[in-house]
């Protein structure tokens, strides 16, 4: 039974890692089951079938293996983060390191989100995270006054945008690097108290 378990666990893990991969070079419209059979090494789609209940499920599986591969990445930047404003700036630029150490995830997750939709709790929930984020920052002092909901769709879909661009042609780590750092300093300059920032 434990080999039978270990053995599943592994196809399983074979046939998610194809399918991210295919979905990166060829685009989620093209990710056929046959496609990503022939990536995975596999001898017929008989084998993603045997696994996955249907591509909704291959789907949902693909995405949650990105989030844990981003967050595995993206964690310790913000853990290691003191206060509001430092956690915002190192959201930011831990995003867009990403695309330097994980670019096939990104490039997969920007194409998914794009044709379906936010697909996850994690996916969908990041407006209603960085809201609570900014309404909280605020009642600390750390923030100025700006509506937390329009400030956090701005930062969400900035972001994405340019991790879009730079996942299609990945800079230099170095590049990379200072593009996040410009990012985060316009972030955090634009929901800085005071005359800096958001109105007093």
């Amino acid at each position: 039974m434990r080999a039978k378990t270990a053995t599943t666990t592994t196809r399983r893990a074979q046939i998610v890692a194809a399918a991210i991969e295919v979905i990166a070079e060829a685009g989620f419209d093209n990710a056929s089951f046959s496609r990503i059979a022939k990536h995975a090494g596999l001898s017929s789609t008989g084998m993603i079938s045997y696994h996955f209940a249907g591509k909704d499920d291959l789907l949902a599986a693909c995405v949650a293996e990105i989030e844990q591969v981003t967050g595995a990445f993206m964690q310790p930047w913000i853990d290691a983060a003191q206060g509001y404003v430092a956690q915002l700036r190192a959201y930011v630029e831990a995003n867009v390191a990403l695309v330097g150490e994980h670019p096939v995830e990104v490039r997969a997750l920007i194409d998914v989100v794009r044709k379906v939709g936010a697909v996850s709790p994690g996916v969908n929930g990041r407006l209603a995270l960085f809201e609570e984020h900014f309404r909280a920052g605020q009642a600390a002092g750390e923030f100025g006054s700006f509506d937390p909901r329009i400030t956090a769709l701005a930062l969400t879909t900035g972001l994405d945008a340019v991790v879009a661009t730079m996942a299609a042609d990945v800079p230099e780590p170095s590049e990379l690097a200072r593009i996040g750092r410009e990012l985060a300093d316009l972030y955090t300059r634009a929901t800085a108290p005071g005359p800096e920032g958001g109105t007093s």
